[in-house]
C-alpha cells in the first residue's frame, strides 16, 4: 500500500480543495450566466502570481510540485487524484477548471468569505485575500476554460480510499 505521511501541507493549495468539495456538497447550483469578464494583462498578471504564491497548483495541478512548478499553464488547476486523508475523511483537489465554469464571479466571491470547508483547506486563509485577488483567480481559472475530469468525491471517515493518498496524523495525542 503507498501510503505518503505528511505533517504540513501547503496552505491556499488546501482550501481551494475544500472550497469546491464543500460548495459542491452544499448544493451551491448558482449558474454564471457564461459570460465572463474579460482577463485584462494586469487582473492576468495578478491572478499568475496569487495561484503561484498561494500554493494553488501544489494540489490542483496533478505533478506540480514534482516539476518544480514547471508544468504549461494549459495544465493547470484541472484538479488531481492524490487523496488527502485524516479524521475527517478523504478530500480531493477539485478541478477547479469545471468548478468555476458553473459559478459566477459573484458566488465565488460568497462562498470565499462565508463557507468553512473541510480539512485539511485552511478555509480561513482564503478570506484573507483581497476582492481583487479572488477576482482576479476567478477570471484567470475562467480564462484557461474547462478541461480535465472531476476529482474523485470526497469519502466520509470510515471508508477506505483508492490510493494514492496523504495521510495525516490524527493530532498531538496520536504521537503519544
Amino acid at each position: 500500500m503507498r501510503v505518503i505521511q505528511a505533517m504540513q501541507t501547503s496552505t491556499l493549495c488546501l482550501i481551494f480543495i475544500t472550497v469546491v468539495a464543500t460548495a459542491a456538497a452544499a448544493g451551491d447550483k448558482g449558474r454564471s450566466s457564461g459570460q465572463a469578464t474579460p482577463l485584462d494583462k494586469k487582473t492576468e498578471d495578478r491572478a499568475r502570481y496569487v495561484i503561484k504564491i498561494a500554493g494553488c497548483n501544489d494540489c490542483h495541478t496533478t505533478g506540480y510540485a514534482e516539476a518544480a512548478g514547471k508544468i504549461p499553464e494549459k495544465d493547470w488547476l484541472k484538479g488531481d487524484s492524490m487523496g488527502w486523508r485524516g479524521p475527517w475523511g478523504t478530500t480531493y483537489a477539485s478541478n477547479l477548471r469545471l468548478y468555476m465554469q458553473n459559478l459566477s464571479e459573484a458566488q465565488w466571491i460568497k462562498v470565499s468569505r462565508s463557507v468553512e470547508f473541510r480539512p485539511p483547506m485552511p478555509w480561513f486563509v482564503l478570506r484573507e485575500m483581497t476582492d481583487q485577488d479572488l477576482r482576479a483567480i476567478y477570471r484567470f481559472i475562467r480564462h484557461l476554460g474547462p478541461a480535465g475530469e472531476p476529482a474523485p468525491s470526497y469519502m466520509p471517515a470510515g471508508q477506505e480510499p483508492k490510493e494514492p493518498f496523504i495521510l495525516f496524523p490524527s493530532g498531538p495525542e496520536a504521537s503519544k
